[in-house]
């Protein structure tokens, strides 16, 4: 197995020989084959296309995370059984200045409540994840062959038509409601695959950092406002207006996608001839479409595939808890209202979109500048996006009843958790540029794992209602979250492996390799 080897850009292949023997040398990820200087972002078809697919992400984390607080005034906790074990602690009081009983959300005329226990609800909030994970490796084989637009317009828009049967689907009961969320999970599983795919054919080297951070960022940003907003329309509207919105708004967009978006940019109606030769030159010397065969067995046998795979269910664990969860315990344990539930649960998030976005940048500074390898810039920024949240994590679960700090410590797991947004996130297009979807569909199944345990297990943890439980909830995450930064420090990699790069091009580089040896 080739080692990370700290190459630095721009290398030049004849420095040392053994640079020009490694087909994984970071250099080929940008090194520029034109001498023309790089068309400016602002404006730019590129960018334009991170806007719009982060205004995607922003309704797919909507549609994602709705359920979550509109859970709080969908279930009816007057009618849930006491808890029956006394001896343990009790939930803390409410704060001064809120009237936080256990009476029932108050609802408007005419808006359904359900009585559904915390076993039910956390089936529900995990319901989503089991339909997301059987598209997660096709979406993103298809979206590598044919190009991401379809698949991820489809979702967004197969997501959102499905949202608005959310109601309707309520009324029926559970078991209803289970099967819709995962309907919705398999309209979305394609969505993250077929953006890695696009990016394959549009991020110039340089600017994968960014670009892939300002398109994924609509994540988080997409928590923040439905967690913000997702209490007020309950309040004021009821909660199946919730749903109607969210699933509006994704309809919207699948009109603005369709209408400006193309797969590659030779294919691009709008971009200039400039900026056209200038993506494609750069990525002249990567494969980015594949044939029908892939190699599986190489793809096993690769550890810094499988540091992905590891670093990303371990991250994903903790950010699925607090995702499914969180505002189920702004309201049980710290009792605020649903208005200041859904705002302090939207908190953390805006933090993650700020560092996700501004950790891009940075990583392509870093690396542009030639501060660090490649290697060393995912490896820094997934250690230091893992370990600090989980220091967070640890923080709140002993902050007890102090409102303040478990608020502030929330925060700031999920806003220093966006760091890792320019590390082990966007690591598969780092390894192999023709397969980035595939990868991406391969690690994100894995990944969304916990999306399902998650809730599940947070329910059990926290049926008795008390701070013990919660607190196994946080220190369970934290713990997993440090797991998966100490494996992608000691196993990943930036480099391209041998199994991606394309069989001609490994003949080129053996003749080159024979021709050096014989001078």
């Amino acid at each position: 197995m080739l080692q990370p080897n700290g190459h630095v850009i721009n290398a030049v292949a004849s420095e040392e020989e053994e640079e020009e023997e490694e087909c994984t040398d970071t250099k080929a990820l940008v090194e520029a084959p034109s001498s023309e200087p790089a068309p400016p972002q602002c404006c730019s078809v590129r960018l334009n296309l991170a806007v719009l697919m982060f205004f995607g992400f922003v309704v797919v984390y909507a549609l994602r995370v709705n359920l979550s607080v509109a859970m709080v005034a969908m279930v009816n906790t007057t009618d849930q059984k006491p808890v029956q074990n006394g001896s343990v602690h009790l939930i803390c009081p409410p704060p001064s200045g809120y009237n936080n009983s256990s009476d029932a959300f108050p609802q408007l005329d005419g808006i359904p409540q359900y009585s559904w226990d915390a076993e039910i609800q956390g089936w529900l909030l995990g319901a989503f994840f089991f339909g997301y994970l059987c598209m997660q490796i096709p979406g993103g084989y298809l979206a590598d062959h044919y190009g991401g637009t379809v698949f991820l317009g489809v979702g967004v828009l197969g997501t959102a038509v499905l949202t608005l049967l959310t109601p309707l689907a309520a009324s029926g009961g559970p078991r209803w409601l289970f099967a819709l969320r995962a309907l919705e999970g398999f309209g979305e599983g394609v969505t993250f695959p077929a953006m890695m795919a696009m990016w394959a054919r549009w991020a110039p080297p340089l600017e994968r950092s960014r670009l892939l951070s300002i398109s994924g960022s609509g994540g988080n940003f997409g928590a923040f406002v439905a967690f913000l907003l997702t209490g007020f329309i309950c309040q004021t509207l009821g909660w199946p207006y919730v749903f109607y919105l969210c699933g509006g708004a994704g309809c919207l967009w699948a009109i603005f996608w369709f209408a400006m978006v193309s797969n590659d940019p030779r294919t691009h109606r709008r971009i200039s001839d400039e900026e056209r030769d200038y993506i494609i030159n750069s990525l002249e010397s990567q494969e980015v479409t594949h044939s029908w065969s892939i190699p599986l067995l190489s793809m096993m046998l690769s550890v810094p595939l499988w540091a992905i795979i590891i670093t990303m269910v371990c991250s994903n664990w903790a950010y699925y808890a607090l995702l499914t969860s969180l505002p189920t315990y702004m309201s049980e344990v710290l009792h605020f209202d649903l208005q200041a539930n859904g705002f302090l649960s939207a908190l953390p998030y805006l933090g993650g979109w700020l560092f996700s976005t501004l950790s891009g940048f940075v990583a392509d500074e870093l690396i542009i500048r030639r501060v660090f390898s490649i290697t060393v810039v995912r490896k820094l920024f997934t250690f230091v996006g893992l370990i600090l949240p989980s220091l967070c994590l640890v923080a709140v679960s002993y902050a007890g009843c102090n409102y303040v700090l478990a608020v502030t410590f929330l925060t700031l797991s999920t806003t220093t958790g966006g760091i890792s947004g320019s590390g082990v996130y966007m690591n598969q297009i780092d390894i192999a540029p023709r397969y980035a979807g595939f990868l991406l569909g391969i690690t994100n199944t894995f990944g969304t794992i916990p999306g399902v345990i998650a809730p599940i297990a947070n329910g059990y943890f926290t049926e008795d209602h008390t701070l013990e439980g919660w607190r196994k909830v946080f220190w369970v995450a934290a713990l997993i979250n440090g797991l998966g930064a100490v494996a992608f420090t000691v196993f990943g990699s930036a480099n391209i492996q041998p199994w991606a790069v394309p069989q001609e091009e490994r003949v080129e580089s053996e003749r080159r390799r024979g021709h050096s040896v014989s001078q």
